[in-house]
């Protein structure tokens, strides 16, 4: 059975914050295993990869879609027991940047889970949960917690190289199609709110690298490095971004992807290329990188 409990911790931000009480839903098992994780990263070598150590440890979770929709109002939901590719980043973050601060307490643990899944780092209904990733992507680097890598204007090898194609940000899908999100579809207010976070981010021109180029060696891609958050850029009508993992570069020397996949059923490192994964998904563009700052 899924508990309910009432957390108390402290806000981490910037400035100091009051103590406040927070809904939080989870089992037993998702703590054990979160605290099992930290005491493990917190034995690693200094400088190891962690990203890439997490998402490795999170190998062979199931894949479960909406382990987030479980609630009839808004809490910080735990599950490390099923994952989809959203969840399975966000983890594999919280565990990274509690490993970083030297603790191995869930507490801290659901503390970074929170700052990183929603605006600003504050919980205040669906709304302020960073649905599109472009959202979320804005929301944790303004936190100091990630950046995006872009390339450079002035790279011998071309403009941005390469990072060479665009895409504008026309993010409508959830206020277009309410009647999908089953805490969205009644409440006219979240709603409002939706379409005004789609309108705070939407015109915006992010780069991204094509998947005319993702068959290249690590030496002519060095701008995406193991662990790195890769988002897959669409042209479905109304989105952003249509999945998420993480970069591992093979032993082939290609570039392969670490995600929740729902054709695995698990967290699985795609024996496939990135490139000939995105070859058989036709709407998929290119990937956008993002990491997490030293």
């Amino acid at each position: 059975m899924r508990h309910h409990f009432i957390f108390l911790f402290l806000l981490a931000t910037l400035s100091t914050q009051p103590h406040c009480m927070q809904a939080l839903t989870y089992q037993r098992a998702d703590s054990i295993k979160v605290v099992t994780l930290l005491n493990k990263g917190h034995r690693l070598p200094s400088g190891e990869n962690l990203m890439l150590y997490y998402a490795t440890q999170l190998k062979g979770i199931p894949y479960v879609g909406k382990t987030l929709e479980v609630n009839p109002k808004e809490e910080l939901a735990v599950n490390l027991r099923e994952l989809d590719c959203t969840t399975l980043v966000e983890n594999v973050l919280a565990l990274t940047l509690t490993t970083r601060q030297g603790s191995q307490r869930f507490s801290d643990f659901c503390d970074n889970l929170q700052r990183i899944r929603y605006r600003g780092g504050k919980l205040n209904g669906y709304a302020s949960r960073n649905h599109y990733f472009s959202e979320w992507i804005l929301s944790n680097a303004q936190q100091g917690f990630i950046h995006e890598i872009s390339g450079n204007k002035a790279d011998p090898r071309g403009a941005f190289y390469p990072f060479v194609d665009s895409q504008t940000l026309a993010c409508t899908y959830m206020s277009t199609h309410p009647d999908r999100y089953p805490m969205l579809k009644n409440d006219k207010e979240a709603l409002k709110l939706i379409k005004a976070n789609e309108h705070r981010i939407n015109g915006q021109v992010v780069r991204y690298v094509p998947r005319r180029l993702l068959s290249r060696s690590r030496r002519e891609l060095p701008n995406i490095e193991d662990g790195d958050i890769l988002a897959i850029v669409t042209k479905k009508e109304g989105l952003d971004v249509s999945h998420l993992g993480l970069a591992v570069w093979g032993r082939d020397g290609k570039l392969h992807l670490l995600n929740a996949s729902q054709i695995h059923k698990k967290v699985v490192l795609e024996p496939m290329t990135l490139a000939e994964y995105m070859r058989k998904h036709p709407t998929q563009l290119g990937i956008r990188v993002i990491r997490v700052k030293k």
